[in-house]
């Protein structure tokens, strides 16, 4: 149901010798640096293109699952480097890869399919997230690499912070904590040129007010939530920390593979009925995994590795959000917010059971090929029902990269 990509995702280590390379060659404007270590001991890297005090920062890689903030990442540098009005004024500092750890797990750098990526996923709990960890955890509690990147960001005082962020299959969306006016139209402009669909109605961002098609502005901290039963709450995460500095940040989000039914606004003809038939199947789709997760377990001696953890943790995740799609009014009523939960309650109990198979695998357990059966039927679904097509790697980032420099142009006019 995909197209071969043409092109593989950098890895780490990768990164690290392209930026390392890029300070070596004009040392008079870049510099890397180490700014902490992650959990396991691995360094993380700040990359600096120019010296004014104002500055933008650029994180990639928060989610291990969402490589092409690295692509991304490596080509706004070039092109900061290469274009002098891009840092007149203004400082570019780029995150190398907000979680080291968690991208050594995820190992599928050019997927050929869905099933080929999520038979190397890894997408670790919400308390080992960097992003997500302020959201769950006290702040005594906090990871290394949380406590790098605030550090950066009370260092920095960015006006604009950029995440680069992904979707295994749907559309591309923006996610604010304060509005950039002026970003909804050529966003749009670059997506349709690109052909890559706008998700206009993100799950991710249900029931937030839009500036533009696919650019969703968070809501204050004490507005009401669509999906209570959510722990990792985006309004308490690393992204509001630039707020103390006067800035904001802007979540940029683009698809593997692309999908049109998330970009349909035309009314649903019974929204509340769709939600209810999708929260039964996310119920169904969990029973299968805990019932080989229920016999397995007993033979796993006690194992407790990051796959395994992250998989029980997405598990325990379903049954309340499946009562909030059941008893909560729709946070969206059209064509695409119902695709788009669709698509969410397919790759909630997926990824949870494609992080099990793993685990089975590594041990050899005999349950590892039911579940290696059900993966693959649930991933042909997805692709299926969702008509996905590959969306060629240099377009992801070409889309994802004219994004973070319109939004930090428009942003420092605000800020001027």
């Amino acid at each position: 149901m995909s197209l071969l990509p043409v092109l593989r995702y950098p890895s780490v280590p990768e990164l690290v010798a392209f930026a390392a390379a890029l300070a070596a060659q004009e040392p008079g404007l870049c510099a890397l640096r180490q700014v902490g270590l992650s959990r396991a001991g691995r360094p993380l890297h700040l990359l600096s293109v120019g010296h004014a005090r104002r500055s933008v920062l650029v994180v990639a890689g928060a989610h291990a699952n969402e490589p092409t903030g690295g692509s991304t990442l490596r080509k706004l540098a070039e092109q900061v480097l290469a274009e002098r009005e891009l840092r007149t004024g203004t400082s570019w500092h780029f995150l190398l890869c907000a979680d080291p750890d968690g991208a050594s797990l995820h190992v599928t750098p050019a997927p050929s399919s869905l099933l080929d990526y999520h038979l190397g996923f890894y997408r670790p709990t919400g308390a080992e997230q960097p992003e997500w960890a302020p959201s769950v955890l006290p702040p005594d509690r906090l990871p290394p690499e949380t406590r790098a990147l605030t550090g950066v960001i009370d260092e920095l005082r960015p006006y604009l912070q950029v995440t680069l962020h992904g979707t295994d299959l749907g559309g591309s969306w923006v996610q604010l904590t304060k509005d950039v006016p002026g970003l909804a139209e050529p966003f749009a402009k670059s997506a349709a040129q690109l052909h890559i669909p706008v998700e206009t109605g993100a799950a991710d961002a249900a029931g937030w007010p839009a500036s533009g098609p696919g650019v969703h502005v968070m809501p204050s901290p004490d507005s009401r939530t669509a999906y209570p039963s959510m722990p990792d709450d985006a309004r308490h995460s690393t992204w509001y920390h630039v707020h103390r500095y006067g800035g904001l940040t802007a979540v940029v989000e683009v698809p593997m593979w692309a999908s049109d039914l998330v970009d349909d606004p035309a009314p649903h003809p019974a929204p509340e009925a769709a939600l209810r038939r999708l929260a039964a199947r996310l119920l169904r789709d969990a029973v299968e995994v805990e019932g080989v997760l229920t016999e397995a377990l007993p033979r796993l001696d006690g194992a407790d590795g990051p796959l395994l953890r992250a998989a029980r943790w997405a598990l325990e995740l379903i049954p309340g959000l499946a009562q909030d799609w059941i008893q909560t009014q729709p946070a969206g009523t059209t064509m695409a917010y119902v695709g788009s939960v669709d698509a969410f309650g397919r790759r909630l109990p997926l990824r949870a059971a494609a992080m099990l198979l793993r685990v089975l695998r590594e041990t050899d357990d005999r349950t590892a090929p039911r579940l290696e059966n059900l993966v693959a039927s649930w991933c042909e679904a997805f692709a299926v029902r969702f008509r996905a097509r590959w969306v060629p790697l240099e377009h992801q980032v070409e889309h994802q990269a004219r994004t973070v420099l319109v939004a930090a142009q428009q942003a420092r006019e605000g800020v001027a």
